[in-house]
């Protein structure tokens, strides 16, 4: 691709591009295509312009190099960007603004006053129908004083103060809808589905393939802990699904043969196999943005107080207006008087603060489903983790294979790794990943696969039953032993690693040793979240106690709990809870989701388990720990905006009003400060919380 480079200095460059400007296709192609690139960190394309702003962290000649390769024929995009991309609507929405202030001041300069006047008057007339409606739901709302100041102004000859709120009042309603939508699109955007593999059930059994391959009629294995990737119908199996995020209802739904499923919903239970009926452009990314709009979820306490105080001070300005213009007989000062309210600033400052705050939050890879958790993160004085892909390293290895039996590391690896392929777990990943690295092929060797959540898996190779999984599950539930000859041999297994059991018949035939080291930041961080005002940091795992212990010791982490159950988590969260804590949870497994659950904000690290990431309200998408450091700190510096909002909004109106009532200050004064500020406290609110 031809370009000339506008401006450049280290690891930024600005190009242009050979056309006028760029379709909002063709952008979001660039976009994509820039931002598949290791090297290419934030992209910022200009459709209006042609103009392509890069920063990158590779060597000038392999950026030059990357945008060269570039051709829109050649990219072959998901639908689904297009489908939830931001760009057009930003666009609509910035023409609607420049339209609005164009056409306001070009009316004043051009059109004489007896027409201007009649324009204002018709559009008074919406302004009225508007503040009508509203009494339907027998309350006084914002609508009604708006309507009202402006008929008064329109009544009193004031027809520029007139003009002036109109157009002051659109320019803040454009705004607050544009900001609301930029920010619910871009929280749905990180919600959407992204599924890369699936497992497609073919005549020769299960083959994992990309998802781009599917079509209509195939049929794809989902099991449990997985994300459903397409809308289908349930073709065999029978399973529990959570589907909050189509429907935002968390309790899980039963699918049986015939019914329908539809894709981002979650197996908590079962397994199923599902025809797809839709692949592409099935409307997913509007579902979520519809669910969103439409959840509680969104509002922090805070927030909704504001806004029930708002609809509540309604009356009481009204009330003000009336008794200044019968006690001072003026008109005039009870314009002034309705010219203000609280109302309009705490409904558009409060909510965009907000949605901004999880906008910001998705800049750092974080994705907050409402500023409800925004809040509780904020308020929080105890956090709670996992241990294994939390505390510690999201990509645990496979140290050593040692076998119990006559058959070699590699085959009794291979066979493992078959079982473990189809389970979201980060030890399972690690299995997988060392067959693969040894260069062992794992077709499919066993029957039906079972997983039993925080213990392990069961199914059958060659005839013969085999687990893998837990010391518990595999000696204590199975009733798994050990050849004589072997035990010294077990007793002798190293404790600085975990440990994997696999067995086959009821007799012990392998041991993989799992290092899973401790993430190098997690001390820094521990001490850091102490610093932010955690008073009970607590870490729990399902390993033993001295492997517990080590890792504890290691993370500064005094308070910590070994060999727990996915139930014992739920219960210490529960328990805190009753005790008066507000408790955040942070977990990455199929285990964990009964404690994300139960929890006043779930985090989950996204290289967990589909289930654990669709029940949390929150998720970590770094590779770090230090992002919940940083959600503290933009939680805080939300809630501290939001009072910040509030003593201001309540201030400066009380004192616009007491003007008013004195006199001192004419309508069109009090109406121009009035919205002046709602507008200019409401841009405030949409810029970033951490400098």
């Amino acid at each position: 691709m031809k370009f000339t480079i506008k401006h450049e200095i280290k690891n930024r460059i600005r190009i242009h591009l050979p056309m006028k400007r760029l379709s909002f296709r063709e952008a979001d192609t660039l976009e994509y295509y820039l931002k598949d690139h290791d090297e290419v960190g934030e992209v910022r394309v200009y459709e209006r312009t042609a103009d392509v702003v890069l920063f990158f962290t590779c060597d000038r000649s392999r950026i030059i190099g990357i945008i060269k390769e570039f051709s829109f024929d050649d990219i072959q995009v998901p639908e689904r960007v297009f489908e939830s991309s931001g760009r057009e609507l930003s666009a609509k929405y910035y023409d609607k603004i420049v339209t609005t202030v164009i056409l306001h001041y070009a009316r004043r300069i051009i059109l004489p006053f007896s027409i201007r006047r009649v324009i204002d008057t018709f559009k008074t007339a919406g302004y009225i129908l508007r503040g009508l409606k509203t009494l339907k739901n027998r309350r006084l709302q914002v609508e009604m004083l708006d309507a009202m100041a402006i008929t008064a102004a329109v009544l009193t000859g004031d027809y520029n103060t007139a003009s002036n709120v109109m157009f002051l009042l659109k320019v803040g309603d454009t705004l607050e809808e544009w900001t609301h939508k930029r920010s619910v699109d871009d929280l749905a955007r990180r919600m959407s589905l992204n599924i890369d593999k699936v497992w497609l059930l073919t005549d020769d059994g299960e083959v994992q393939t990309d998802s781009s391959r599917v079509e209509c009629g195939d049929r794809v294995v989902v099991r449990m802990g997985n994300m459903i990737p397409f809308d289908g119908e349930v073709f065999l199996g029978e399973a529990m699904v959570n589907q909050a995020s189509m429907t935002g209802e968390s309790a899980p739904v039963r699918k049986a043969q015939g019914m329908s499923v539809f894709a981002g919903t979650v197996i908590e239970e079962g397994d199923l196999t599902i025809r797809v009926t839709q692949t592409e452009g099935c409307g997913r990314f509007d579902k979520i943005v519809k669910m969103i709009e439409e959840s509680e979820k969104l509002k922090s306490s805070l927030e909704s107080k504001a806004e029930r105080l708002a609809d509540k001070l309604v009356p009481y300005t009204l009330l003000a207006a009336g008794l200044t213009g019968i006690i001072s007989r003026n008109v005039t000062k009870a314009v002034s008087v309705l010219m203000v309210d609280y109302s309009c600033a705490l409904k558009m400052a409060m909510p965009i603060s907000v949605l901004s705050a999880i906008k910001e939050a998705s800049e750092y890879n974080i994705t907050v489903k409402g500023g409800k958790f925004l809040e509780a993160v904020a308020d929080a004085d105890t956090i709670v983790f996992d241990k294994t892909g939390t505390i510690t390293k999201a990509r645990p290895t496979v140290v050593r294979v040692v076998s119990f039996c006559d058959e070699p590391e590699d085959e009794l690896l291979r066979q493992a790794a078959c079982l473990e392929e189809h389970f979201p777990h980060s030890v399972a990943r690690a299995v997988v990943d060392c067959a693969l690295n040894r260069g062992l092929l794992h077709d499919e060797l066993h029957t039906n696969v079972e997983y039993i959540v925080a213990h392990g898996i069961a199914s059958e190779i060659d005839g013969e039953r085999a687990v893998i999984g837990s010391y518990h599950f595999v000696f204590e539930d199975e009733g798994v032993t050990i050849a004589d000859d072997k035990k010294e041999e077990f007793d002798s297994l190293p404790d600085e690693y975990s440990h994997l059991y696999f067995a086959k018949n009821g007799m012990l035939s392998a041991c993989i040793l799992i290092e899973d080291p401790m993430r190098k930041e997690t001390r820094e961080v521990v001490k850091l979240l102490r610093k932010q005002g955690f008073e009970h940091i607590v870490m729990m795992t399902g390993d033993s106690e001295r492997t517990a212990a080590g890792i504890a010791s290691q993370a500064g982490i005094t308070e910590y709990y070994a060999e727990v159950l996915p139930e014992d988590k739920a219960g210490y969260v529960e328990r805190a809870k009753a005790e008066g804590h507000r408790v955040i949870m942070v977990g990455d497994g199929i285990n964990d989701s009964p404690a994300l659950s139960a929890s006043d904000a779930g985090i989950a690290i996204s290289d967990g388990a589909e289930i654990a990431r669709q029940i949390a309200d929150i998720t970590i998408g770094s590779d770090n720990l230090e992002s919940i450091a940083t959600l503290r700190e933009i939680s805080t510096l939300l809630m501290n905006r939001i009072r910040f909002n509030y003593r201001t909004i309540v201030g400066f109106n009380t004192a616009l009003i007491g003007l008013g009532i004195a006199g001192v200050m004419p309508p069109a004064t009090s109406a121009m400060l009035h919205n002046g500020s709602t507008v200019a406290l409401g841009l405030n609110s949409m810029t970033k919380l951490k400098k």
